[in-house]
């Protein structure tokens, strides 16, 4: 089994002593159950991957010593991933699985539909790093602070072109929201993208309201698609649209 990774935000260097933090500390001494002598890898987007060992391993803390280069570092596709907070438990998901689908930024929006009432950006932040050193990526995705989906639109940067997931059509009453409403296959959509940043956005579980639907067709830089025919939960459809775009614009070509 390969040595276990730890993201650590401290400069990367042949012998340099680095102190973990408490959180760290623990992770390594308790789950991980290292000792001194034994390896580990260390990394971040700076200065990449590099082997380590335990140095030292005292009831204050612990420390580990940087050996040798693995990896030169490398980055992620500039993917934005724009979603609405759900309950707890589907959110950590999101964020998790975001992180393992190699999203460079999180950011919570609050629509009218949004049912969370907070969102600790500091939790999402733990879970973003567990999964970036569990999913051999070398940077943590950055949490941004949640927002309304009307001050994220504002000021978009066009040359960043928004996919959104449109559940609905114009027909309320026909199958996909009938022919006149109904947003292209995500699949077909970016296959028209040559953008070399890209975001996506996930509604909530209501799915968006008619006139955030509005507004974000109005916007030229946004681009509607479809999901599917079926009605997905919010964490579903962020997974499976996630991989879709890795596929198709990202780094999985």
């Amino acid at each position: 089994m390969a040595n276990p990774r730890l993201l650590i935000d401290q400069k990367l260097e042949p012998g340099a002593e680095i102190a973990l933090d408490e959180a760290q500390a623990r992770h390594v001494g308790t789950v991980l159950r290292l000792d001194a002598g034994d390896g580990l890898r260390v990394f971040n987007a700076r200065h990449g991957e590099w082997r380590a060992s335990v140095s030292a391993k005292t009831k204050r803390g612990m420390r580990v010593r940087v050996e040798a280069l693995i990896r030169e570092p490398r980055e992620a596709p500039d993917l934005d991933l724009l979603f609405a907070p759900v309950k707890r438990h589907a959110t950590d998901l999101i964020v998790e699985k975001a992180t393992e689908l190699g999203v460079r930024r999180i950011r919570p929006v609050i629509t009218q539909r949004t049912i969370a009432e907070t969102v600790r950006v500091d939790r999402l932040q733990s879970i973003a790093r567990e999964s970036a050193e569990q999913t051999e990526r070398f940077d943590a995705p950055e949490i941004c602070e949640p927002l309304s989906l009307a001050r994220a639109l504002d000021g978009w940067d066009a040359s960043r072109p928004l996919i959104y997931a449109d559940e609905a059509g114009d027909d309320a009453s026909a199958p996909w929201g009938g022919d006149t409403g109904r947003a292209a296959p995500i699949l077909d959509a970016l296959q028209k993208v040559k953008a070399e940043r890209l975001a996506l956005l996930i509604g909530p579980e209501g799915g968006f309201t008619p006139e955030e639907r509005r507004m974000l067709r109005s916007l030229t830089h946004v681009i509607a698609v479809s999901l599917g025919p079926r009605i997905l939960r919010a964490e579903t459809a962020a997974i499976a649209a996630l991989s879709v775009v890795q596929s198709a614009w990202g780094d999985w070509r």
